[in-house]
């Protein structure tokens, strides 16, 4: 088939699927001569509101689908569907695109949907034969012609309203049974009785000598195809379920998992808290300790002190600074020397001292030897022996806690 526009339609309607009755063909001829243009004269009805898509094609008579046209125009769109003139409206076919043998042909309307609208009569393309030329040869022969003619329209306009309404009438029955039958078998069985009674009028109104049988074998077999999608579809649709199944089974999983995983890491972290909490006591307790050592070392500073006859509070202690810390301070003792302090002009040296305030005995070498170990450099940094980290000599405390640490 042939088409006169690039974009063709591609709908593919039923005929029980059709609205034959809201577009109305005007003057349709029985017969058409080839090679001339063809104007398809058409009226819209009331209730029906023609849209940008919407299209005429000519079918061969006994189409099934939409899409068996020999050739269509698209139709243009009234400006005001209001007004009369606007109702009435038509469609040139050129005549390089019309059939060239002498089938019968019929127009037919068809929306954006795929859905008919609308049918003309049957009619040809053939030339004029000598039995369709009339000779006038009285006044009186041509009254009587146009009588006949008249006659002649009138009923074929009759036919034409009774052929429509029975169409509305067999879509009517056929929207019926489309509701009330679901299964496709009782589905097949309305459209062969359906076929079988339209094949019957076309015959009465065209007289054709067409093949019923070759119809019903065609129709058979897109009755098989439409069984055959329905199989397929329900077979995707149990696919699909089982798939979107599978997918909500393995995200279940998934989430299964991703819980199992934040309990497991709630648990390590909670037992990490205790292990720091534990840590936590055992330093503190080691601090109160240290602490408690610290007051017995000053109390046991103050006696020798006061067993020296110098009075702690009296001294005049100086804080060292950063300069002072590593030459004149003892690292290893955590209130600093209480002899750093004292002064040559108010008291005697530590060295000069050579008898006891009490009972004025002379001190033994060893003190004074104990004085001068305690004036020996000091190491500049103390070395862990279990981690090999090292820590500055002021910072002996700290190096007793850590080497504390490794012990817990």
């Amino acid at each position: 088939m042939e088409e006169t526009v690039e974009d063709s339609p591609t709908s593919a309607v039923l005929l029980d699927h059709c609205h034959f009755s809201q577009v109305i063909f005007n003057s349709v001829e029985k017969f058409y001569v080839p090679g001339g243009d063809v104007t398809c004269y058409y009226t819209l009805t009331q209730q029906f509101i023609p849209r940008r898509k919407d299209w005429i094609g000519i079918f061969r008579v006994g189409w099934k689908t939409t899409r068996e046209y020999y050739t269509f125009m698209w139709v243009s769109l009234p400006v005001d569907l209001n007004r009369d003139s606007a109702k009435q409206q038509e469609v040139q076919f050129k005549a390089y695109y019309l059939p060239k043998d002498d089938e019968y042909y019929q127009f037919c309307y068809v929306d954006q949907d795929g859905v008919v609208r609308g049918a003309s009569i049957p009619f040809q393309f053939r030339p004029e034969n000598e039995e369709d030329i009339l000779v006038v040869t009285t006044q009186e022969e041509l009254e009587i012609l146009k009588s006949t003619a008249q006659k002649l329209e009138q009923e074929a306009k009759a036919q034409k309203d009774g052929w429509e309404t029975e169409l509305l009438q067999l879509k009517e029955q056929n929207q019926k049974m489309s509701s009330e039958n679901e299964k496709m078998g009782v589905r097949v069985e309305q459209l062969q009785a359906q076929l079988s009674t339209r094949e019957k009028e076309m015959e009465k109104l065209v007289q054709g000598d067409q093949d019923k049988t070759e119809q019903l074998e065609r129709l058979n077999k897109e009755n098989s195809q439409l069984l055959l999608t329905l199989t397929q579809q329900k077979e995707r649709q149990k696919e699909l379920e089982q798939t979107v199944e599978e997918t909500l089974k393995q995200e279940e999983t998934t989430t299964l998992k991703k819980q199992q995983a934040l309990k497991d890491e709630n648990a390590g972290l909670s037992r990490k808290l205790s292990e720091n909490k534990i840590l936590y006591d055992a330093l503190q307790k080691e601090k109160e300790r240290l602490e408690r050592e610290n007051d017995l070392l000053k109390r046991e500073n103050s006696r020798l002190l006061s067993y020296m006859g110098l009075d702690f509070d009296s001294l005049p202690y100086q804080v060292p600074t950063s300069d002072q810390g590593g030459a004149g301070q003892n690292p290893a003792l955590i209130y600093g020397n209480p002899y750093s302090g004292i002064q040559e002009s108010s008291a005697p040296s530590l060295l000069a001292v050579r008898k006891c305030p009490t009972c004025k005995s002379d001190f033994a070498g060893d003190i004074l030897d104990f004085t001068s170990e305690q004036q020996r450099p000091q190491p500049l940094c103390l070395s862990c022996p279990i981690c090999d980290k090292t820590f500055p000599a002021k910072e002996k405390q700290i190096f007793e806690d850590h080497v504390f640490c490794h012990s817990l």
